[in-house]
């Protein structure tokens, strides 16, 4: 049956490891964690689920690009009635959706956006099928200092009269898989788990006293689409100027507008872009599967983040490469991030002793309503202790950096997993970059002349 369903709705004639057995358990209206690496067909999961219930699918997700790039690959399939209710929307066009969300089979939207009162009045009119949150590792990551609305997920499911719950994540350690069941899923939860292990991706680390000289000789031995990925807007900025007039390179972070990201995931997308050097805030859900090379310029800040940003490279499950290019004393930019929030924290609790009217800053505000959510004295444990786990997670990464032996092992063991080996593996099984691209580069789109122009108008203009 699921397999007919598979073929009728996608057109795929078998499934992939764990998705019939994720699905089967949604069926079954038993809440369910998949844990699947990146790559892996996750969305599908949701997707044919929701075309087998009745009912709206609604989608947690964390980005805006996320839920764009979903939108679009469902309106490949077909589907016109998936939409995301985003903060790129006017006024007058959320109300539009609202207004007719039962005209909607998928729509996603994030942790914020569902907390609103007038949203989620409007969606407990409407049957909901399956509640979703993808990249549900964020429940964790970002569900306490950044947004708290991941940590009241489980509120808005309970308005919603307790939906059957998917939560998907490419990297989720034990602690991070207590986090989501504790949070969101509760102890029945049924998990399904693969190896974040990606065979075809090599891992390589080079030390040296100039990134900059480093990064630009393996820009000049490689030409495959690589995403260059650095810690600040800043420094994404600085090294375009310094690269743009030599490769075919853009360059992405938050700071953009809404148009200007699109653009410039588009181009990417088509091959009119070679590199991107961006933030962490590109990649995530980006469906562009033949990325060759993901070169980390700036030290990611935990071993998570890395394995998830790592994962964008070789989603065709073609050989590719990581590269983390490490300068002494890189580690100073998180210790800089790590101490302005500690010391925004004491800020905070140094304004509630004082009795008279304060002002709180945008993100005090939220740890305020969520303080008063669990208890203020239970709240700010949890950040001091978010605070030592962000350090020793930085530790981690430098452990990473300096390790002697097996790099795949390293990676694996930080995620409660056995080693293994690949053929091709790491820098300290004498794996180096490829001298020459792994697979060439070339434009997906070419400029047509006039002629072919007029002659593809005339042709469109007969079939009216």
């Amino acid at each position: 049956m699921l397999e007919q369903a598979l073929q009728h709705y996608f057109g795929y004639d078998s499934f992939r490891e764990s998705q019939k057995e994720i699905i089967e358990s949604l069926l079954a209206k038993k809440n369910t964690l998949g844990i699947l690496p990146t790559g892996n067909g996750k969305s599908l999961c949701y997707q044919l689920t929701g075309y087998l219930k009745e009912g709206i699918v609604l989608i947690v997700a964390p980005l805006i690009s996320l839920m764009e790039d979903q939108v679009n690959s469902l309106q490949t399939f077909g589907e016109k009635r998936a939409v995301a209710l985003n903060s790129t929307l006017q006024d007058f066009e959320k109300e539009f959706i609202l207004n007719r969300l039962g005209d909607f089979k998928f729509i996603f939207l994030s942790p914020e956006m569902l907390a609103q009162r007038h949203v989620l009045n409007a969606l407990k009119k409407q049957k909901i099928a399956l509640f979703v949150v993808d990249e549900a590792h964020c429940v964790s990551q970002w569900g306490i200092d950044f947004r708290p609305e991941y940590r009241n997920l489980s509120d808005a499911k309970a308005q919603l009269n307790h939906p059957v719950t998917l939560a998907l994540t490419a990297t989720a350690n034990a602690q991070v898989e207590s986090d989501i069941q504790r949070f969101l899923m509760g102890p029945e939860t049924i998990v399904f788990r693969q190896s974040a292990n990606r065979s075809n991706i090599a891992l390589l680390v080079e030390k040296t006293t100039d990134k900059e000289a480093a990064l630009q000789a393996t820009l000049s031995k490689i030409s495959g689409a690589t995403i260059i990925y650095c810690a600040t807007r800043k420094q994404v900025e600085r090294l375009y100027d310094s690269l743009k007039t030599t490769y075919r390179i853009g360059y992405y972070h938050g700071g953009l507008d809404y148009q200007q990201r699109s653009l410039l995931q588009k181009q990417f997308h088509d091959q009119e872009l070679q590199f991107l050097i961006a933030t962490n805030a590109f990649g995530m859900g980006i469906n562009k599967r033949d990325i060759r090379y993901v070169i980390h310029y700036d030290l990611p800040d935990s071993m998570e983040n890395y394995i998830q940003e790592i994962g964008r490279a070789g989603r065709d499950q073609q050989q590719s490469y990581s590269l983390l290019l490490y300068q002494p004393g890189d580690e100073r930019v998180h210790h800089f991030f790590q101490q302005t929030t500690q010391e925004r924290r004491e800020q905070f609790e140094q304004l509630l002793q004082i009795k008279t009217e304060v002002v709180f800053d945008e993100l005090q505000e939220k740890w305020l309503e969520q303080g008063k959510r669990e208890g203020m004295a239970h709240f700010l444990r949890a950040l001091k202790e978010n605070e030592q786990q962000k350090q020793l997670k930085l530790q981690q990464m430098l452990q990473y950096i300096e390790a002697d032996g097996c790099r795949r092992t390293f990676l694996l063991a930080t995620m409660g997993e056995a080693p293994t080996t690949e053929e091709i593996c790491c820098d300290f099984h004498g794996i180096t970059l490829p001298e020459e691209a792994v697979v060439s580069f070339e434009r997906k789109t070419e400029k047509a002349d006039w002629r072919s122009i007029l002659e593809r108008m005339f042709k469109e203009s007969k079939s009216f």
